[in-house]
């Protein structure tokens, strides 16, 4: 997909933009190209009136930019079928001033790892086309500069210019924004793309509340509609079961993520839970934990399974190759992958059926899926 970068709030009106082209994008794991930022601050003091955008003291991005847990932002669009959106926390860690966002409008999601560090807000890390849910703050970030969404001094006048070449800067402070969630009084930042122009504006305590595309022959905003607290995330995935004619069945379960949960242990008990049909099997026992989970660089899923994972199967050698199917079928259509790699307490599968090589993969597979 060819991805148009613009400013915090532009680039998902952009990124919606080209969302009908996601199938090229693999399994979403690339990152934004960055090249080193040209930094310029005014002289000590410059502002629109000679002041700081904050009436008590000098400002911070922390004071425009707040991390909220569970927190769900609504943008309300026009001037194009992808302007609107929603943004969720996945993850926080609010020692490291880092935030994981997910931004849906509806035809895309899309991962941010957003940090504040040395007076600048920073995008670090991008994942386009993100279905499936993981700390991706605990990854190797790349090594490219970030992108600077907003960098104090927080006075009109304060510029860099962007890793693409784009010029942004703070064009005014304390301006007036009207949005359906109320009025703000915001930093409006501006950047500049030749005949292409974006305005983003973040009000205190708040963030971002509004923001303006604008080119030649259109015009694209997306405005604050709601913040809503005690939002957790909502994912339905399919669970593939076992069943005693000894073929596979879908049944569609709606998963809850709050702000920090571990994917791997909604997804354990999510496997290990009691079907709704008496004749499926379970892909695990209750007492079952999940080691760990990831989706590796080359599009691989990794489960770690603790040893009750054999230790409780008590099943013959079809069967057990029935649940084995499933579990790969359920984890691969969860990540979007074909292969899954399973180990049982950090070594290849072994039951006394069923003897698995290091690094050997299970692949998705559909044909012994039934319909109900």
């Amino acid at each position: 997909m060819k991805k148009i970068i613009l400013s915090f709030g532009i680039i998902m009106l952009m990124i919606f933009l080209g969302a009908c082209n996601k199938g090229k994008q693999g399994n979403g794991n690339e990152t934004t190209p960055m090249v080193t930022p040209d930094i310029t601050q005014p002289a000590e003091g410059d502002s629109q009136n000679g002041e700081v955008a904050s009436q008590e003291g000098i400002a911070t991005i922390a004071d425009y930019y707040p991390m909220l847990a569970d927190t769900e932002y609504v943008y309300e669009g026009e001037g194009n079928e992808y302007a609107s959106y929603s943004q969720i926390t996945d993850f926080l860690n609010a020692a490291d001033n880092r935030i994981q966002t997910r931004t849906n409008n509806g035809g895309t999601e899309t991962v941010r790892v957003i940090e504040i560090k040395k007076g600048k807000l920073e995008v670090i890390k991008t994942v386009n086309e993100c279905y499936y849910r993981d700390n991706l703050m605990l990854s190797t970030v790349s090594e490219d500069p970030a992108e600077i969404l907003l960098m104090e001094p927080l006075v009109q006048g304060t510029q860099w210019t962007l890793p693409d070449g784009r010029k942004r800067y703070i064009s005014a402070v304390d301006v007036e924004v009207t949005t359906p969630s109320g009025s703000y009084k915001a930093i409006e930042v501006t950047t500049e793309n030749g005949d292409n122009q974006s305005k983003d504006y973040y009000a205190p305590q708040v963030g971002l509340v509004k923001s303006v595309f604008q080119a030649e022959d259109m015009e694209v905003i997306s405005s604050l509609k709601a913040v809503n607290s005690n939002q957790p995330y909502k994912k339905t995935i399919d669970i593939y079961y076992p069943d005693v004619d000894e073929k596979l069945y879908i049944e569609p379960l709606e998963l809850t993520f709050h702000t920090g949960d571990e994917t791997k242990d909604i997804l354990q008990k999510a496997i290990s839970r009691e079907a709704e049909k008496d004749t499926y099997l379970p892909l695990t026992s209750v007492n079952t934990k999940i080691n760990s989970l990831s989706l590796s660089e080359d599009g691989i899923v990794q489960v770690d399974f603790s040893k009750e994972f054999i230790q409780d199967m008590n099943v013959g050698a079809g069967y057990e190759m029935l649940i084995l199917q499933g579990i790969t079928n359920t984890l691969g259509a969860y990540y979007q992958a074909e292969e899954v790699v399973l180990t049982v307490d950090g070594k290849p599968y072994e039951s006394g059926h069923i003897l698995m090589k290091e690094g050997e993969t299970l692949r998705v597979d559909m044909d012994n899926v039934a319909s109900k």
